[in-house]
């Protein structure tokens, strides 16, 4: 018991004292993940709408491709993009292993399906007569779709909060494609398994911290969006 005491206490004391090396970990996990969720949703928003408003051949096989890639392994992606950006890969010339970017690749084929099946489901859930008064009214296609997702704009928000979620907390595809460098691609997870396997548990403990405290102030701040 005294063990865990004294390591959440130099835990406290490494986030408290700002140090380096928990910041440099904490600013790369929140700038690749942040990054990656922004152009998830890019993709994965109007995605999710197509697929929840336009009825067309082949829907039903596009829903299951979505839910199925919900539960889609992680070592497998990393797996896969490893294999198109090493070196003997058709994308190894533009050098993106072992790299940021390549981690926030991973997380987009990560995150996109998860933005995109949850976008699906508030746009399902949205009241039907929406489009069609908003069309009455003399707006376009465009504008109705986009006065939907005023309408629906916190189960859209927590699409992406969920995305976020699934790709700040990922260690396979950033361990993978990332290579944990020190001070370049070492996110907290991977540095969390690292730096625990080497005995540094405060260490580990001060990221494992900060990333909670990142997911509650997320969760939070959804929660006061949907008060308002």
């Amino acid at each position: 018991m005294d063990y865990l005491y004294q390591s959440f206490q130099h835990a406290l004391r490494l986030i408290f004292t700002f140090d380096a090396e928990v910041f440099r970990t904490v600013w790369t996990s929140l700038y690749t993940s942040l990054t990656a969720i922004v152009l998830a949703a890019v993709s994965g928003v109007p995605l999710g709408v197509a697929v929840g408003l336009l009825r067309f051949p082949g829907r039903r096989a596009v829903m299951t491709l979505l839910n199925t890639l919900l539960a889609l392994p992680t070592v497998v992606v990393g797996l896969l993009l490893f294999g198109l950006f090493s070196r003997l890969g058709p994308l190894g010339v533009l050098g993106l292993l072992f790299t940021p970017w390549a981690m926030i690749a991973g997380q987009i084929v990560l995150s996109t399906p998860i933005v995109a099946n949850y976008t699906v489901s508030a746009v399902a859930g949205a009241d039907p007569r929406i489009l069609p008064t908003a069309r009455t009214l003399g707006a376009g296609r465009l504008r109705g779709t986009w006065q939907l997702l005023l309408e629906v704009r916190f189960g859209v928000m927590a699409a992406i909060v969920a995305g976020f979620g699934r790709v700040i907390a990922e260690v396979g595809v950033a361990m993978m494609l990332g290579g944990n460098i020190r001070g370049y691609t070492r996110t907290m997870t991977t540095a969390i398994a690292l730096e625990t396997s080497k005995g540094e548990f405060a260490f580990g403990m001060a990221l494992g911290i900060v990333l909670l405290s990142v997911a509650l102030i997320i969760n939070l701040f959804l929660h006061q969006m949907q008060q308002r």
